[in-house]
């Protein structure tokens, strides 16, 4: 089984990681979001930071997986719709 570190409530860092990759989130889901606040996020150390986030769209919550390197360069690896606020973050 894969762990993530402890969810933790949205601070700077993470709201900074999603609103980098808000362009690339949304190529993902074919949808503009005009709400984007994350809500919760974990991490998981590899090769870099794996960065999990529950992210208020204002319709909906979806969780995304966004990825940053050891260069410090970011790629979106998987996002997943139709979520809700109580739904548990997980790693995927």
């Amino acid at each position: 089984m894969v762990f993530i570190d402890a969810i933790k409530p949205a601070d700077a860092v993470a709201q900074e990681v999603a609103t980098a990759n808000k362009g690339d989130i949304e190529g993902k889901t074919g949808k503009t979001y005009g709400t984007f606040d994350v809500v919760s996020y974990g991490t998981q150390l590899v090769a870099g930071t794996n960065y999990f986030l529950k992210i208020n769209t204002g319709d909906e919550h979806i969780h995304a997986r966004v990825y940053k390197d050891l260069g410090g360069d970011y790629s979106v690896h998987s996002v997943q719709e139709g979520k809700s606020a109580d739904d548990e973050l997980a790693y995927f």
